[in-house]
């Protein structure tokens, strides 16, 4: 690895002290992991069954029966371990601990002689094994297995499950290279590839390592493998009617990866894959995937993202479209996406210290990632449009993915535990460092502790983020020690303010790339730092013609929506003058505490209309106020139409 990179501030080094990511972080610790824990095990009335722990019951021998569920079911198993691992690092709970080791006791009875582990093929087709890659995720749960046994590892410094998960992925490079008998394969869904790189650095195994990149440099190479193994296999889907085996845009294989130009295809795979690039690329210093890294994040984030870092327009294979192609209504958003999309952002800001980065992983995880979970952490959804009307939603077929109310569970339940994981580690997206610098990228009531020269500094944020500009840092040290603070001054921010021991700091002379630099020795320091967040309205480039002549309300990083509770009905009549001021008011009891934005604005007067279906007059415009609560917030209070976008004039 280049010494110049960052580096996490290790996730046991920080501790949320208050503020709404810490809310939610302790939402996902005191329900959520007992509420999936309760589906994993088919305890949750009036939803369809997970089956998960059950599998790997009937795989370890404790159970008799057949599979059930997907055949990415194990995936679900390694998020939720993953996610209790996270909240062991700073949170003990023995009783947490005592079934995880109960889980992980089962999985390494489940596995088998020769390493492998995958409760679909132990049970289900054992001929099969590893001869469909594109359809059936055998390297997917692999990878999210790895990463639960990483995770645990560091948490608890037990090897039970990293010993479990060496052996699988010793299989898995024995299985899989350019060697003679090897398999010239590689996922149908990206995962293992970031989750190798994991166990290279808690191992030190290179070949961890290298196998990562093989699994990267094989994509998109001739022949194409999935077509290869399609007709090997006698030309048989695992999914009836899948046919995305010759489609290699949804596989993100149209090119080998260094050739890539723009995002296609599936799009938490190609995020998860992006991801494994960036961690490869920062572990050998190969240029040439670093270079691909930041085409892909380019024309991602600026062509085909959703104001709320949502990614993935089309139902069609949860994927991406083309330049520009973001409807609002049909908007797939997958909540896993914005999960992906954050993983994508966190490493390439380590890999480049530039702003951006932390200003998408920033949107992504206020807007993308929390609306994927309710308030109450027992509701979830899988897609996330950027408008809804319930009656379109639940009557028309090409809407049929748009849900009017977030679920209690899935069949395809890959959200949930995805966001509780995310939650759960999120205290180690909040400071990044190298030997010479430290980077406070989100912003949040939060301590940490770092070392620059020998010498321990502690770092504690006070704020009120996002609801309020003001963050108070303070730094801690027994002796002077030099080194770079790096501040993020957000790209929404167009005002900032700073002190340092209440001296005034001229801004634009310590700014670069997006952070503010300060480097000079640190002892017993405090810095305010305003980042002033006036609401603000948003246009569109004018190629996104959904959003052509409308405007979007954001305040800070995050982005607000209009819901038929606080407005009526019929949003899409309401238009929002130019010149209207928008004011915010934060509102204890709404929804958990949000800031809310209230406006003047105009809506077509309905009755005064005729009853025609259409008419030459001009409608008439009534002046109304409206209101709109943050977007991640939405569909809290019920059933209900929802907008992000508004006509503007």
């Amino acid at each position: 690895m280049i010494r110049n990179y960052l580096e996490s501030v290790e996730l046991k080094k920080t501790k949320l002290t208050g503020g709404l990511l810490a809310e939610k972080n302790e939402l996902v610790r005191e329900r959520v992991i007992p509420y999936q824990w309760q589906a994993l095990n088919d305890e949750l009335p009036d939803t369809e069954p997970s089956h998960a722990i059950e599998n790997f019951k009937i795989a370890a021998g404790r159970s008799e029966g057949e599979f059930q569920g997907m055949v990415f079911q194990d995936s679900d198993v390694a998020k939720w371990l993953e996610a209790a691992a996270y909240q062991l690092t700073v949170n003990p709970d023995p009783e947490l601990e005592k079934r995880a080791d109960q889980v992980i006791d089962l999985i390494g009875e489940a596995q088998q002689e020769d390493g492998y582990l995958n409760t679909y093929f132990i049970v289900k087709e054992p001929e099969m094994k590893w001869k469909n890659l594109a359809e059936c995720h055998e390297l997917y749960c692999a990878g999210h297995l790895i990463e639960a046994a990483v995770a645990y590892y560091q948490a608890t410094g037990k090897d039970k499950f990293l010993k479990i998960m060496q052996k699988n992925a010793d299989l898995i490079d024995s299985k899989f290279g350019t060697g003679e008998n090897q398999i010239k394969g590689y996922p149908g869904h990206q995962e293992i590839e970031l989750a190798l790189i994991k166990l290279y650095k808690v191992t030190g195994e290179k070949r961890y390592r290298d196998l990562a990149k093989y699994f990267i440099d094989q994509r998109g190479k001739e022949p194409f493998y999935f077509e290869k193994e399609w007709e090997e296999r006698g030309k048989v889907n695992h999914w009836p009617d899948f046919k995305q085996n010759t489609e290699r845009e949804y596989y993100q294989a149209q090119a080998p990866v260094r050739e890539q130009e723009a995002a296609v295809g599936h799009a938490v795979r190609a995020l998860y894959m992006y991801s494994g690039m960036a961690d490869a690329a920062r572990e050998t210093g190969d240029q040439t995937l670093i270079d691909a890294c930041k085409r892909l994040w380019k024309n991602t984030t600026q062509k085909q993202m959703y104001i709320t870092g949502g990614t993935g327009s089309s139902v069609h294979g949860e994927s991406f479209t083309f330049d520009y192609d973001l409807p609002n209504d049909t908007a797939y958003t997958e909540t896993c996406a914005a999960v992906a999309l954050v993983f994508f952002a966190q490493r390439m800001l380590h890999l480049e210290k530039k702003g951006e980065y932390a200003d998408v992983m920033e949107r992504a995880l206020y807007n993308g990632a929390l609306s994927g979970m309710s308030e109450d952490g027992k509701r979830f959804f899988y897609v996330n449009p950027l408008e809804v009307k319930p009656e379109i939603a639940e009557k028309r077929h090409d809407h049929r993915h748009i849900k009017t109310l977030r679920q209690k569970w899935f069949g395809c339940a890959c959200c949930p535990p995805n966001l509780a994981r995310l939650l759960t580690s999120i205290g180690s997206y909040i400071y990044s460092q190298n030997e010479e610098e430290l980077y406070l990228n989100l912003y949040s009531n939060s301590q940490t502790e770092v070392e620059f020269n020998g010498q321990q500094v502690e770092i504690v944020q006070k704020t009120d983020y996002p609801w309020n500009e003001k963050i108070e840092i303070e730094l801690k040290a027994e002796k002077e020690v030099e080194f770079t603070l790096a501040l993020r001054i957000p790209g929404w921010c167009k005002k900032a303010a700073l002190q340092v021991n209440g001296k005034n700091i001229n801004i634009p002379e310590h700014l670069e790339a997006g952070y503010l630099r300060l480097k000079r020795s640190w002892q017993n320091d405090k810095i305010s730092l305003i980042l002033k967040m006036p609401a603000e309205k948003v246009y569109a480039n004018p190629e996104v013609k959904e959003d052509t002549a409308k405007a979007a309300i954001q305040r800070g990083p995050l982005v607000y929506a209009l819901e038929e509770k606080d407005n009526g009905n019929n949003l899409a009549a309401i238009y929002l003058n130019d010149q209207t001021e928008l004011r915010p008011e934060f509102e204890e009891k709404l929804l958990g505490g949000v800031t809310t934005i209230k406006a003047q604005a105009s809506k077509i007067d309905e009755s005064v209309w005729t009853g025609e279906l259409y008419s030459t007059e001009k409608p008439k415009m009534k002046e109304i106020e409206i209101k709109a609560v943050p977007y991640y917030s939405w569909n809290n209070r019920g059933r209900g139409e929802m907008t992000v976008w508004l006509k503007s004039n």
